[in-house]
Order: C-alpha cells, then structure tokens, then sequence
C-alpha cells in the first residue's frame, strides 16, 4: 500500500491507497512545523488501527509539501514506522511527467504541479484548476499537461481573517453563501462580500486567462470550499477534492515504474 502526504499550509493530509489505487483511508492533521516524527506515527498507527490496517501494510509513501519545516519530521516518519523512502515531489529524482513552462520553475508550489498532473490526467488539457487553500490559486495546464502559470490570490479564509483582525469593530464570520447581496446587518454583509466576492474574483480572473491564452478550458475547483463556490458559478464545471491526492499517486506510479 502507498502512504500519500500533502503538506499544506494550514492542513496535513494522510491518505492510504491500495494496490488497485483505492482510498482505504484519509485523515488531516493541522500544519504544526514543530511536530516530530514520533507525533505524528503514534497518531497515525492509531487511525490506521481504527480502519483494520496495519502499518506493515504500507511499502512505500510519497510527500507534497509547501512548508519546508515539514518535511524532516514528514521523511522520518516514513522512514522510521513505514520502513520506506518517500519519494518527494520536486526533488530531483521525481519524474513528474510534464512541463514546467514558467520563468522559474523552482519556485512553483510542489501541490499546484500535482494538481497539474491530476488534472491533466483525468480531464485532459487545457484546463484551469482554481484550488481554495489558505491561497486560492488559479493553474493553467496546456493541451499536453505542461504547467503553464497561474494566478495567486489570498484565501477567502485568510481574507475573513484579516478583516476582523484590522478592523476593530468587525466580529469573525464563517463563510458560506448569504441569504442576500444586500446585507441586511453587519455579519451577512461580511458573508456578502466575502462570498460573492470571490465569486466575482473567479469569474473575473477566469475570463482573463481564457482571452489571454485563447481557448474557452474548463475549470476545476479543488480544496475544502470548492463545492461551496462551485454551486455559485457556472464558470466552475465540477470541484474534485480529491485532485491532489490522485496525483500523488499518478506521481508515485510512474516513478516506481
């Protein structure tokens, strides 16, 4: 069995596929730079527990990470209570399968290429992936898979956040779709410009790479929020939050080749 990992900014993802690429498992644990090795393999052999899986099951593992801090505890971990070296995307020994076309291709988040290889993998090209994580991302794949570009906004999350934080009288407000535009009271009118605000954002900026690239590409959504925008916007076809996850394995399956 493979141990997939995302490493994200906010969250940690752990996923167990079986041979015949089927999810036997996932769980999320909060992006904590300080936790070791030892935290996370108790934790995680306790879930695994949970689900029947042992972790001699897992031969092999493969890591995704935007936090550098991350990955030593993250390589140990595989390597201590799995007994396998990970593979780790963007190192030099991955084989990702496609193109990087971009000024600097070492400067691109190791998850928006795999959402690239994912993406390209089960839809085709070209296509834009709009990601919601604690950025939300636009990614351009091209007609044969290469990564292209993107666009790089804050996250709706983050942006809520920042609201409350500077401005003194403005209380905390979950996200979701408000009744209305017009706010009637200060909460949905934050909900409001916060919702339909990216929706505005997404529809704008998916407008823009489409006159730009010269193609009418379908869009994806991906992340925690994507059926939330998706529902809003005919511009987004369908969200998969499982994108990143599949590529991990796609990744992980053409290396071990």
């Amino acid at each position: 069995m493979l141990l997939a990992i995302d490493s994200g900014n906010t969250n940690i993802v752990f996923a167990v596929f079986d041979g015949d690429g089927n999810v036997r498992g996932e769980w999320r644990s909060s992006t904590d730079g300080n936790k070791t090795a030892d935290e996370f393999g108790i934790w995680l052999e306790q879930l695994l527990q949970m689900k029947g899986l042992e972790r001699a099951e897992i031969s092999s593992a493969i890591i995704s990470t935007v936090v550098p801090a991350t990955l030593f505890a993250l390589k140990t971990l595989c390597r201590n209570y799995f007994d396998c070296e990970p593979l780790v995307v963007g190192e030099p020994n991955v084989d990702l399968g496609i193109g990087v076309l971009v000024d600097r291709p070492d400067d691109v988040g190791a998850d928006r290429l795999v959402n690239a290889v994912a993406a390209h993998e089960t839809y085709g090209g070209p296509i834009i992936v709009v990601d919601f994580g604690t950025a939300t991302t636009f990614d351009v794949i091209g007609d044969d898979g290469s990564y292209i570009g993107g666009v790089i906004a804050p996250g709706v999350n983050l942006s809520s956040e920042a609201l409350h934080m500077a401005a003194a009288k403005l209380p905390r407000v979950a996200v979701e779709r408000p009744m209305s535009v017009i706010g009637k009271a200060t909460v949905p009118a934050i909900q409001s410009g916060l919702y339909w605000g990216y929706v505005s954002l997404i529809e704008g900026i998916v407008a823009r790479i489409r006159g730009e690239y010269g193609r009418d590409m379908p869009v994806i959504a991906t992340g925690g929020l994507a059926p939330l925008f998706t529902e809003a916007t005919k511009v987004i076809q369908t969200a998969d939050p499982d994108l990143i996850l599949r590529g991990l394995l796609a990744i992980h399956r053409r290396n071990a080749k």
